[in-house]
């Protein structure tokens, strides 16, 4: 989602939550918790699925034209500039459910709580792979 007219590198763009990896985990903890033995592991999985849930109905990222900054509701939270960024990936791609990404002095994982083909199609534009 566009939120302006300007060329698509200058504009910024707000990734759309995805709901995908939290419910397909809440999904998977229920036979788990009844069937298998500990209970514990489904109730791991399924407390890992609520809390994603609650995490794609906060947090949002917007990629601007020289950083990627990530927002819970109204309130920026990080910010990471494009310049400091060395390799980012999305593993898993059939199915993309972890997203990396390393800078200069550190390296940060997220789960792919955000539509997938918007990120993958932001971070070719903005960000692109060094070789």
């Amino acid at each position: 989602m566009t939120t302006s007219t300007l060329p698509e590198s200058a504009a910024t763009v707000e990734l759309k939550p995805s709901y995908k990896i939290p419910l397909v985990l809440i999904v998977a903890s229920i036979p788990l918790f009844l069937l298998v033995k500990p209970w514990l592991v489904g109730g791991i999985i399924g407390f890992l699925g609520l809390f994603l849930t609650f995490q794609t109905a906060t947090i949002r990222l917007q990629f601007t034209s020289t950083d990627l900054d990530v927002y819970r509701k109204d309130k920026l939270l990080k910010r990471f500039p494009y310049a400091e960024w060395e390799n980012w990936r999305i593993f898993w791609e059939p199915v993309p459910i972890l997203f990396y990404f390393k800078e200069i002095k550190s390296i940060h994982f997220l789960p792919i709580i955000f539509d997938p083909s918007s990120l993958k199609a932001c971070l070719e534009e903005r960000c692109p792979r060094k070789s």
